[in-house]
Formats: structure tokens, sequence, C-alpha cells
């Protein structure tokens, strides 16, 4: 790693709102929700009210009646993305996407050629203006977590430029929920011992954080609350899990209605595996409940497989089991994940015997190549709405 101010962490502003605000004019400089049952993103002048990604369609709308809510546009949002990382790559050969609106890129090397980061972060953001017509926000700092957090002070469409002799100046003060892993539980905890910024944090000690909140929590928020991240920007790194989701709106949902969903993601997640050449061992269950809170359950198989029935399988185990409390709780989304996932094939089990669940994935998988996703589905998914699927980088 660069000793100096090198790394970007380069971050399109509300991207699919951006993206609606670009394609038609009428939209600019007005309250835009995407999506209607949950917000899947909200410009900034929706964000100005309270409306946040993830919010029901109800709430986000008492808050801001006057939002023009639209349909999302998934192919929209793939295409900006890629235009975006095209010049990403141009930038640096350094470059490790995130999301499709997000990477950290490494500039170190390129001082002599290009000039300073400060002036290679200006470029890209006046390039993504040029040529993609989007904002975008850059931090650059010494490492990727400092990156992050800069670029997430500077929104919207803003360049923050942490020197390495004004890290902890510009750090200590923000608040304890900037440290990565610090959710609503971590940051409760924190707030009861009057615990309120990443200064008060680096200073009560590594002890006394894993006293107060375990292990590897405690050890974790010790470090990144001294700036201590050693992670370089990593290139090609394939994701370590795959996973889809589906949000609900807040009225109570049958067991019968849960399980559809369920069936239907795990098709969705299971055929990306087998597509990308992937098996993975662990299957995690998330929910997310009425009061917006969330749980996730895990449950690991015997052997890596991208087969969609002992997936099924396990996730029908886990919702089982979670039933009780989305019957107490009430649930707003549901989502799948596999992870372990390795490249390796998979090595079959004595006696080898032909493995009908196989060919099916592999028969069904041709028919959605060939005549699109719709045109094969699960009996029980008929006529009811399969929830958007969310762009994402290849893997």
């Amino acid at each position: 790693m660069s000793p100096g101010a090198s790394i970007l962490h380069a971050d399109l502003d509300a991207f699919y709102a951006s993206v609606e605000q670009r394609d038609d004019p009428r939209l600019r400089g007005r309250p835009v929700i995407v999506g209607g049952g949950v917000v899947l993103a909200a410009s900034y002048e929706a964000k100005a009210r309270g409306v946040r990604s993830a919010m029901g369609g109800q709430q986000a709308r008492r808050l801001c009646p006057d939002a023009i809510v639209v349909p999302p546009r998934m192919s929209a949002y793939t295409a900006a993305s890629r235009a975006v990382f095209e010049i990403f790559r141009q930038t640096t050969p350094l470059v490790e996407g995130l999301s499709i609106d997000e990477a950290f890129l490494d500039v170190g090397g390129l001082g002599r050629l290009v000039g300073p980061p400060a002036e290679i972060a200006e470029r890209l953001r006046r390039e993504v203006s040029d040529r993609v017509h989007l904002p975008i926000t850059v931090g650059v700092a010494r490492t990727k977590f400092l990156a992050k957090v800069a670029s997430g002070v500077a929104k919207p469409d803003g360049l923050l430029v942490v020197a390495p002799d004004a890290e902890l100046a510009f750090l200590h003060p923000l608040p304890v929920e900037r440290l990565w892993g610090v959710g609503p539980v971590t940051a409760a905890k924190l707030r009861e011992r009057r615990i309120r910024t990443v200064g008060e944090v680096a200073r009560l000690g590594e002890a006394a954080l894993v006293s107060l909140l375990g292990a590897g929590t405690g050890r974790h928020l010790h470090a990144l609350a001294h700036n201590r991240d050693p992670r370089a920007v990593q290139v090609g790194r394939r994701r370590g899990s795959m996973g889809a989701q589906h949000a609900l709106s807040r009225t109570p949902h049958a067991s019968t209605e849960l399980d559809a969903i369920l069936a239907g993601l795990v098709d969705r997640v299971s055929r990306r595996m087998r597509a990308a050449g992937r098996s993975g061992r662990t299957v995690v269950l998330r929910l997310r409940f009425g009061d917006y809170t969330r749980a996730t359950r895990s449950h690991t198989v015997g052997k890596a497989t991208a087969d969609t029935t002992p997936l099924l399988a396990a996730a029908r185990a886990l919702l089982r089991t979670a039933l009780p409390e989305i019957d107490r709780r009430g649930v707003t989304l549901i989502g799948v994940s596999v992870g372990n996932l390795d490249d390796n094939p998979v090595q079959p089990e004595l006696p080898f015997q032909p493995d009908p669940g196989s060919s099916l994935d592999a028969a069904v998988d041709a028919v959605r190549d060939r005549f699109g996703s719709a045109a094969l589905t699960r009996a029980v998914l008929l006529g009811r709405e399969p929830g958007v699927e969310m762009p994402l980088l290849p893997d």
C-alpha cells in the first residue's frame, strides 16, 4: 500500500434516482422515489424530507407527499454502471468494485504519469459528469476504511482528501456510526456508556471494547478508531456469497406466501451460482421485521453445491424456525444468500448415481436463458409479483 493518501473511494450519489433525473428533465430538482411498495432509492430532495432506502412506500409518501414515484429501470442502471466502471478502469488498473455504484481505486503509482491523487480524483469526477452525466463523490485517504468515510462525509457530489497527518483529527470527532460494523445494536451499547464519537472509542482502549462488545468486534473497532486498516485494493476478487431479497408490505403474510417467495429467491440465487460456476455450503436467511430490525439465520450443508433442491431445503428449514418470531413481529423483507463459495467442481458422492436434481436444474436454466426468466416458473409463484431483481457486478 502506498504511504500517502492514494486510495480513492468513488460512490455515485443516490444512483437509481440520479439516473432517473438524468433521463427525465422533469424530475430534476424534485423529490424522486424509485420503487413503490418499498423505496429502492431516493433523490437528495426526497432524502431531505426523511425518505430513506428500504423504507415502506406509504411511510415515504407521508414524509414527502409531493414526491414523484417512478418504477425501477434496472437495464438503465446497469448500463450507467458499466459506463462509470469503464472510466474507473481507464483511470487505474487497480479497481475493486464493491457494488454497481461504488468502487475503490488505488492511484498510488500514477503520480509521475498523471499527477497527485487529488487531481486524479477531481478528473475522475469530471469525466463521470461529462460522459455519463451523473454526480459522484470521491474520498481520498491512506486506507480503504478512511477513504470510504471521507466519501460519506463529502456527499453529495463532493471531493474530500484526508492527508496522512490529519487522519485522526478528521476521524475522531465523527459519530461512532461511521465505523464499519457499527449498526443500531452496537451503537446503542456504546451510547449507553456515553461513547458517542470515534475518538471516545479510541480512548476507551482495546480491552474495554472487547469486554463490552466481544473479541472480534472490540478488536475490529479499536483498529478502525486508530485508522489501522492494512487491506489493499484487490482486483478481480470474486464475491464470497451470492444472494437475493424480496421486500414486503407491513401487512401480515401467510407462511405459504413466505415459502413461495423463498422458493423464488433460491431459484434466482442457485441459477446465478450455476451460471458463474460456483458452489457453496452456507445458506443464510435474512429477515427484516415489522419494526425494521434485522436478523439472520444460517445453516451449513454437508457438501458444496449449486443444486436448487438441497439449498431450498436448508432455506425452508431456517424459515420454519423463524416463523414464530415472524408471527409476533411481522416481516418486511426476506433475503437468501449462499456463502462459502468456491470454484472447484463438486465431487459426486459414492456410489456414483445420476442426480435428477442437477439435470432438472440444467433444463430449467436452458429454458430461461433462451426465453427469459419468466418463461418457466414454479406453480406457487403464478400470479405473484416476483420482486425486483437488483443489478449486480459481474462475478
